[in-house]
């Protein structure tokens, strides 16, 4: 008999074949019968006043089907936090890029003939896009808010001025973090159509389903059930693909045109006109007793909105607060200020603020360490968290293993050899080397997202020939989620993986699920499958109990048969099991239902206090790194990812996403940044805009320090964003380590290495 045991294992993501073979279907290779092309008018001006927009032209053209621009009565403001967008610019443009008007037409070379026919007068206007010039008294209002400012909250916890004051050692610095995209290989697109019964179906490769339909359905001002969204396969999201306007457009046109509509970004107008990393200036500021004890900390945030409010407003609170949470810091005051720019809205990235916070506080903890005479690990070591601990913002820890995390890192990356080695900046020569670590502490779900609730929900249904087929409303972006929940399936119905399929999304017929975010699929989505499953597993075992003439307790399930544990030679198989089970009830079939709703999670307060996560992954990420002091390029040669993750389930897809994070960590890092010029995006392409090549990855060393965490399935937590969140600041603590210069801001450039090392004094000849 077959044990089907696949958690833990190395499981090949149930994707990949469809992937490989180009069988997927993707949003841009839906072809629908009588399908128009979309295409969008943008702003070329960073902040002008519209004073006329005139279609007529545009309407008049064989093949237009449809126009809409900003004056159409259903253009509303939106927003998930603030409602501050219009579906199409009205009035006024706040970012060269913005959406003005679009055409629908019976193909692309129309449409945008239609595009360039449509005449927009404007009235330009003085524009900022450096949030430290936004918050000026004479600086442009781009909204009519006090000095632009979009957002703003304060933190305090316990007394940060008496704990200072009594300080042994103080260190503190400001960091800025710069404006990166997120890349993913598939830009993005919609299809939007109506039936005849002015029932919308949107197809979309989007992060978040099911939100994206209560809300789209909102702006619309249409019924819930009358939209529909489905997911189709999805080239990557990391935290960009959530709601978007051009996705409404296509609803708009398809309207009007009363035929499918299909808009395609281009890479250039996702580098201008999508939701980049939050870009933030940070000052951070930390004190501690002789002893290395971690006394107080300070923060204050200024976040780059750019012209509305996407996620913004979340990120900015977690950048100020999250990462405290790693150390046991009595003592806590933080300001965040999120500001107006006329740039393309920032939102979320792989993170979700995480990352920036990160970078200044881990880079302060080394200045600290130095301060103190102390070895930076030692440091953090002292400091921090253990299990059971409430942090001083709320969290419950019930599982950690950084600890673990940071002595693996360390000893894999031969820390005290390459502390000392010619890397120190005392040595002599042309080429330093250096090792550096940073650390992190993320959520598995994040109740603060979602105020209605947080948790998700499944159902497994046993087909009659045993078959198995999961009903999720949680989307697979790249993660393997979908190859995850298939393996908790089979696991607990004991059934080979490839009699288990997992849905599509569909909103009209998977449960209501939250969707990619927040590293939360796996712990929380997870569960709702694993419930769903014991459920399935329940049904069978009672039905069966039956046709063995014995009780639901005395049975057992293993190798995909049910049998007798007393006498092992009476069983039966499952999918005799399940064909009986459903002819008995009419053909129903066993269905399980199964839910995750997380204990002790509560939405956080004011000053963002409380437990808002069911679980909290750890990494610790060590770096060496080469630094050319004659020329400042940084080399990255080696990169350990130590991580705990809780139970590992599938060791293939984790150990992918965590190389996958480290490689856009070392973007982040070294190389990437949205560019601006006189209000313009100049580096809309990957010709300008350099992300990591694999001439530019290092071998990258991981390894799992396998927790059980309480609340997880089978003790999992999540791995998708701590993967890249200690990153940059391993790497540059590891410059600093080499060369002897902090370089403060985000990315380290050559030129910024050599800027600091000609105001320390020290020029290679």
């Amino acid at each position: 008999m077959t044990d089907f045991n696949y958690v833990g294992k190395r499981v090949p993501s149930i994707e990949a074949p469809d992937k490989a073979q180009g069988a997927g279907r993707y949003v841009t290779d839906l072809n629908l019968p009588g399908m128009l092309w979309g295409k969008i008018l943008r702003s070329p001006y960073p902040h002008a006043r519209i004073l006329n927009v005139d279609a007529s032209k545009a309407r008049k053209l064989r093949g237009v089907k449809a126009v809409v621009t900003g004056d159409d009565p259903r253009n509303v403001l939106h927003g998930p936090i603030i409602a501050d967008e219009y579906i199409l610019a009205k009035d006024k443009v706040r970012f060269a890029g913005e959406e003005v008007a679009a055409v629908a037409a019976v193909d692309p070379d129309t449409a945008e003939e239609a595009c360039e026919l449509i005449g927009v007068e404007y009235e330009e206007l003085s524009f900022v896009t450096d949030p430290q010039e936004a918050v000026r008294p004479d600086a442009p209002s781009i909204h009519d808010v006090e000095n632009n400012i979009a957002n703003a909250g304060d933190i305090l916890h316990g007394d940060p001025d008496a704990a200072f004051t009594d300080a042994a050692a103080v260190a503190e610095n400001t960091y800025g973090t710069s404006t990166v995209h997120q890349c993913y290989m598939e830009p993005m697109a919609c299809v939007s159509e109506f039936d005849t019964g002015g029932r919308l179906t949107m197809h979309l490769g989007v992060q978040n389903p099911w939100m994206a339909k209560m809300r789209y359905a909102e702006i619309l001002g249409m019924s819930q059930q009358d939209v529909q969204v489905i997911h189709t396969f999805i080239g990557g999201g990391f935290g960009s693909k959530m709601e978007h306007s051009m996705h409404l457009i296509t609803a708009l046109l398809a309207k009007d045109a009363r035929r499918p509509v299909r808009i395609d970004h281009t890479r250039g107008d996702e580098f201008i006109a999508t939701r980049p990393r939050v870009a933030m200036t940070i000052y951070n500021k930390l004190g501690a007793d002789t002893e290395g004890r971690l006394l107080a900390k300070e923060a204050d945030v200024l976040a780059d909105n750019g012209a509305y409010t996407d996620y913004a407003p979340a990120i900015t609170g977690i950048a100020a607060y999250r990462i405290d949470n790693m150390y046991r810091i009595p003592n806590v005051r933080s300001r965040f200020r999120l500001v107006y720019t006329n740039k393309a809205p920032s939102g979320g990235f792989r993170g979700f603020g995480n990352a920036q916070g990160a970078f200044a506080i881990e880079s302060t903890m080394d200045m600290l360490a130095e301060t103190l005479g102390m070895d930076p690990v030692e440091l953090r070591l002292r400091n921090l968290v253990q299990q059971g601990d409430t942090t001083t913002h709320g969290f419950y820890i019930g599982s950690i293993g950084l600890r673990e995390c940071i002595e693996g890192a360390t000893r894999a990356i031969g820390w005290r050899e390459g502390r000392n080695r010619n890397g120190s900046p005392a040595a002599e020569g042309r080429v330093r080397r250096g090792v550096g670590i940073a650390c992190c502490i993320h959520v598995a779900g994040f109740r603060g997202f979602f105020k209605e609730f947080d948790g998700s929900s499944a159902r497994v249904r046993v087909n009659e020939d045993g078959h198995v087929f999961i009903l999720t409303g949680e989307v697979d972006i790249g993660q393997g989620s979908r190859t995850i929940m298939a393996q908790i399936a089979a696991e607990e119905l004991s059934v080979p993986i490839e009699d288990v399929r997992v849905s599509n999304v569909d909103t009209n017929v998977t449960p209501a699920c939250l969707g990619a975010f927040a590293t939360r699929t796996t712990t929380l989505g997870g569960n709702a499958v694993l419930n769903a499953a014991r459920d399935a597993r329940r049904q069978l075992l009672e039905h069966a109990s039956g046709m063995l003439e014995c009780r639901a307790e005395d049975l057992g399930l293993s190798g995909g048969e049910v049998f007798v544990e007393a006498t092992p030679d009476r069983r039966l198989s499952l999918a005799e099991v399940a064909r009986s089970a459903t002819f008995a009830a009419a053909g129903n079939p066993i269905l399980g239902i199964g839910s995750f709703t997380p204990p002790n999670v509560v939405l956080p307060a004011p000053n963002k206090y409380g437990n808002v996560s069911t679980a909290y992954p750890f990494a610790a990420h060590a770096a060496e790194v080469e630094v050319d002091i004659e020329t400042g390029f940084v080399k990255i040669l080696r990169l350990v990812a130590g991580h705990d993750a809780g139970k590992v389930i599938n060791r293939l897809a984790i150990e992918g996403q965590v190389e996958g994070g480290v490689t856009q960590g070392l973007g982040y890092a070294l190389m990437e940044d949205i560019t601006m010029g006189d209000g313009n995006v100049l580096n809309a392409n990957f010709y300008d805009y350099r992300i990591p090549t694999m001439q530019d990855i290092p071998d990258i060393e991981s390894f799992f320090v396998e927790t059980s965490e309480p609340t997880g399935p089978y003790g999992a937590k999540g791995v998708g964003e701590p993967a890249l969140v200690p990153t940059a600041a391993a790497v540059s603590n590891a410059v600093y380590n080499a060369a002897g210069v902090r370089i403060t801001s985000l990315p380290i450039t050559p030129e910024k290495v050599l800027e600091a090392l000609e105001e320390k004094g020290e020029v290679f000849v």
